[in-house]
């Protein structure tokens, strides 16, 4: 029998952890959940670095990034009756709703928690592979992302990091 696990909760724990986070979705509401963890672990004194790949590639794509949809189409978390999410006009709507809801939460709409985030010290990458893909280059993207950079950069940069895939 091994022995049991027991978490210390000491606060020199944290020196040194580190915090990556795969930004993989365009999406407005899958936006948030890296911008969020990323902006806790940095309140919390964790080095973080985001990487945006494929689709979470228009969060720091200047031209899209203040233009996010949330699509209720297919997503199964969206508590709309089913035949009402396919209608014309249900993305436009549903992305007002959720911007008036996170407005009136104080949260901040994506290009000004990407700047909180650089503000605080985190780290933005952009991935070579979704930058060639989309003929984009620095002058296309947020300027706080510090570089184009491969998946094994990221890696590279990133040892030892707690990993997020999102």
């Amino acid at each position: 029998m091994s022995a049991p696990i027991v978490p210390n909760f000491d606060d020199s724990a944290d020196e040194g952890r580190k915090l990556a986070i795969i930004c993989s979705k365009g999406n407005l509401d899958m936006a948030y959940p890296g911008l969020i963890l990323g902006n806790a672990a940095l309140g919390e004194g964790i080095e973080t670095h985001l990487f945006f790949t494929f689709w979470g590639f228009d969060m720091i794509t200047r031209s899209r990034m203040g233009d996010l949809k949330f699509t209720p189409v297919g997503n199964t978390a969206t508590h709309m009756p089913m035949g009402l999410t396919p209608l014309p006009g249900m993305t436009a709507m549903a992305t007002k709703q959720m911007k008036k809801t996170i407005a009136d939460l104080d949260v901040p709409d994506v290009p000004e928690f990407l700047e909180q985030i650089v503000a605080a010290g985190g780290h933005l990458w952009a991935c070579r592979l979704s930058a060639d893909m989309n003929k984009l280059s620095d002058a296309d993207l947020y300027e706080g992302v510090e570089g184009i950079i491969s998946a094994t950069d990221f890696i590279e940069k990133t040892a030892g990091a707690q990993l997020l895939f999102i």
